[in-house]
């Protein structure tokens, strides 16, 4: 594909607060690189029982699959595109992606989710992947399986921060109860995370958990906060002496969006131990980070930190100084994205 000229592009993703489109949708913005927007959502449909019927018994086919995908082909024709690029698992079929490429046009997708994940994956997804020309993923435990799916090109992409959104941020006066707390964790409620929540409640130690469907689990539910998101996120970190940082198994991460946001935002990080986070943060020797291996080792390691402020500084410092005086940031990736453009072939 030739660069000679400013690429346009479609995001075919998710830009709402906290969402990725939305890093990637600043970062363009930033560099002046002209976007159009079309958010996911729209594929999935109003009625919730028609979405439920849909995920569980149709393959979790979205809705108005269909109808999403001829929207997206005449977006981009309509705005003269040279780049689509679709966040995830997205709402895109086979055949939509075949006339973007008859068109001439680039169709890239930053995978941030397993598409063999059995929690999410899908045929029609997996049907789809291979019509792409320039798959990032977010994990290196899936570059093979996706290359062998048919993916013509495959590169690791790490997921990065916003620096107008992650940067550190104290509570006020009034605000230090609400936070106040031994070790926190941001993020869904994914089946296999309740048994680490729930080990630290049982500790005695003081643990809040945010975000979605916590309230669900007796073990956690009187510990859940709700939704935080931006400046509210930030003083959850800030309040938290210990910030955990847990990937998904049943997703092979390496890494989370949250490794890079915690560190940017100035959190004292204990990480699960995974070798994509030794490389983003350092071995365990350089002080940076607190890594555990396990359920019991993660309890210990929060009792022995959570009593340590002296080192909860030290290490907030230097991983801080780690992440943010590194290429780290969204608008770092986006570069990547547009340097990957020069000689990209359009299938």
């Amino acid at each position: 594909m030739s660069t000679d000229t400013q690429p346009s592009f479609l995001f075919c993703a998710r830009t709402g607060p906290g969402h990725l489109g939305l890093h990637f949708l600043r970062a363009a913005e930033k560099l002046r690189v002209p976007v159009s927007t079309l958010e996911n959502t729209e594929a999935y449909g109003a009625n919730p029982w028609v979405q439920r019927f849909y995920w569980w018994v149709l393959g979790r086919r979205p809705v108005h699959l269909g109808a999403f995908s001829r929207k997206v082909v005449d977006l981009c024709l309509e705005k003269k595109t040279s780049v689509l690029l679709a966040t995830g698992l997205a709402p895109l079929t086979q055949q939509a992606l075949s006339r973007i490429g008859q068109a001439g046009i680039a169709r890239l997708n930053y995978l941030t989710d397993d598409p063999w994940n059995r929690a999410h994956g899908s045929s029609w997804f997996l049907k789809a992947l291979p019509h792409y020309d320039l798959v990032y993923s977010t994990r290196r435990a899936n570059m093979e399986d996706l290359k062998k799916a048919g993916c013509p090109r495959v590169e690791f992409l790490p997921f990065g921060y916003s620096p107008d959104i992650h940067f550190p941020e104290v509570p006020l006066e009034g605000e230090r109860e609400k936070y106040d707390c031994d070790v926190s964790f941001v993020g869904g409620a994914d089946q296999d995370r309740v048994p680490y929540l729930s080990a630290l409640i049982q500790s005695g130690l003081k643990v809040k958990v945010y975000g979605g469907y916590w309230d669900r689990y007796p073990e956690t539910r009187g510990a859940w906060g709700g939704f935080v998101l931006d400046s509210q996120l930030r003083k959850s970190v800030s309040g938290s002496r210990i910030c955990l940082c847990l990937v998904r198994q049943a997703n092979r991460d390496g890494h989370v969006m949250r490794t890079f946001e915690l560190a940017a935002m100035g959190a004292c990080i204990l990480a699960e131990d995974t070798g994509e986070h030794r490389e983003i943060y350092g071995d365990p020797g350089e002080g940076r980070v607190e890594y555990f291996t396990d359920i019991p080792d993660m309890v210990e390691k929060a009792r022995i930190l959570s009593k340590d402020l002296n080192r909860q500084e030290a290490m907030r410092k230097k991983v801080h100084e780690r992440i943010t005086k590194g290429s780290n940031t969204y608008e770092d990736r986006f570069q990547t994205i547009l340097g990957d453009l020069a000689g990209l072939k359009v299938k």
